[in-house]
């Protein structure tokens, strides 16, 4: 779709994937509907958007919170007048080995990347279909594809958005014209590390990251690469990771 004047809420739009996606839609006209629990860095990212022509929102909420995303969802219609997609970014990665029964951990993973993206989707089908058309990503993982140490619960996690994607697929494209993509990159220069608590995988990580890793532009160009197909034409999943990365 043409993204000029199309409003795309974007999640864990504070920092990462998520800033640099908005950057890169409001660049290229659509509206950016702005939504993280910092406020504050949200602001200054709608500043930084405006200063360069483009139009952005900021809806502040917390993505397990059914009300905080129904709100956004209003705000964006409020704002523009409609909303025309969903980018379902916002994740949590503290990785750790099972028997370390980091169990806090596990439900917050839980609650944040899948029922986050369940939240969100719950939120902005009723005006997709109403628009008769629009789009949703689900940001999952190469996690999704296959197991890492101290990965199997983010693992999990992520095959969980990969296959809920899929599912949002089938019902919707065909019915609505709502188009659904999973995007699942490897390793990505952000600040998902810095959630990890346990000191045998941040070790491992170190040693991980040490390659040339994607940028958070790198996963903006994919989405907006999925976004700005013809109607007709649903890409399903874009696996995207560093050529070093084996």
């Amino acid at each position: 779709m043409e993204l000029k004047d199309k409003t795309i809420i974007i999640t864990g739009a504070s920092s990462g994937i998520g800033e640099a996606t908005a950057h890169k839609l409001a660049d290229n006209g659509a509206n950016v509907v702005l939504m993280a629990r910092s406020t504050d860095k949200l602001k200054e990212l709608k500043s930084a958007i405006e200063n360069n022509g483009g139009k952005a929102l900021v809806a502040s909420g917390d993505v397990t919170k059914k009300s905080d995303f129904d709100n956004a969802v209003k705000e964006a219609v409020s704002e523009f007048g409609k909303v025309d997609g969903l980018i379902n970014n916002a994740g949590l990665m503290p990785l750790s080995f099972i028997e370390k029964l980091k169990t806090d951990e596990w439900e917050q993973m839980v609650d944040v990347n899948i029922k986050g993206v369940l939240n969100g989707v719950a939120a902005v089908l009723p005006e997709l279909k109403k628009n008769k058309g629009g789009h949703i990503i689900n940001i999952s993982s190469m996690a999704a594809h296959r197991y890492f140490p101290g990965g199997a619960v983010y693992c999990a996690t992520k095959s969980a958005v990969k296959m809920f994607s899929e599912g949002l697929r089938q019902e919707l494209a065909p019915e609505y014209g709502i188009n659904v993509t999973s995007i699942e990159p490897g390793a990505v220069e952000t600040s998902l590390t810095d959630t990890i608590t346990d000191e045998d995988i941040k070790d491992k990580m170190k040693e991980m990251m040490e390659m040339t890793t994607l940028k958070a532009e790198d996963i903006a160009n994919a989405i907006y690469y999925s976004l700005t197909q013809p109607a007709r034409v649903n890409i399903n999943d874009v696996y995207i990771v560093p050529s070093e990365q084996k």
